[in-house]
């Protein structure tokens, strides 16, 4: 559960980043730069821990998901599939987020704008991923019930 928790505390993150850019002044520019980088670090680590997760111990939820009900296949075939790229993307942009906060927020425009929308993708993505392990754990859940 640790990668789905600093997963978790990535989304809730960058929701700040995105928040307080919104009303960017001098005033709250540490706390975004801090939330940025906090944002990165909760990202990397529940990327490490799903990663390990995944090579020492998912096989046998892979079995289960591929063995139980043909209608919940796709929790592997597709959902995990696409997770796994999708992290990638996730992962560079939680990663780029402090670099974009590194910028006078509040004096430049287009550079709120920017933060704005690299905190949105990640956030969006954050979001996703978390309902994707949603539905692989449910696959895991099927294939359990229809063992029984």
């Amino acid at each position: 559960m640790g990668h789905v928790f600093f997963g978790v505390a990535c989304l809730l993150a960058t929701l700040w980043v995105f928040v307080e850019t919104l009303n960017a002044s001098a005033a709250n520019a540490k706390r975004i730069r801090v939330a940025s980088l906090a944002a990165a670090g909760f990202m990397w680590l529940a990327f490490v821990l799903g990663g390990f997760f995944y090579v020492t111990a998912y096989a046998p939820d892979k079995a289960i998901i591929l063995n139980g009900p043909a209608t919940w296949r796709f929790a592997h075939e597709f959902v995990m599939e696409t997770k796994e790229h999708l992290v990638i993307m996730l992962l560079l942009l939680a990663t780029y987020l402090p670099v974009t906060t590194a910028a006078n927020l509040a004096a430049n425009k287009d550079a709120r704008r920017l933060v704005l929308w690299v905190a949105g993708l990640t956030a969006a993505l954050a979001f996703t991923m978390e309902g994707e392990g949603g539905i692989i754990a449910m696959g895991v859940k099927m294939g359990l019930l229809a063992a029984k």
